[in-house]
């Protein structure tokens, strides 16, 4: 993975930990936005650079980046 791309993940992990106390956050992924989602959506637009095919991968989540993780990570 290029460096790029673990900030960008690191990032997301510091935000969502930083925040995850304010009503805000909560309340944000109450309603649908999750770690998930996020993770799926930059993967997705770092290989694809589609916004169609980043919208379907955040919706599936969880279950891209785990089929990211075993079938199409770059070596």
């Amino acid at each position: 993975m290029k460096k790029i791309h673990l900030v960008v993940l690191l990032l997301v992990f510091f935000s969502v930990d930083t925040f995850a106390h304010s009503q805000t956050q909560n309340t944000v992924v109450k309603n649908g936005i999750g770690l998930g989602s996020v993770i799926a959506v930059v993967i997705s637009w770092s290989r694809n650079e589609s916004i169609l095919l980043a919208i379907l991968h955040g919706i599936f989540s969880w279950f891209y980046v785990i089929y990211y993780f075993f079938a199409l990570k770059e070596k």
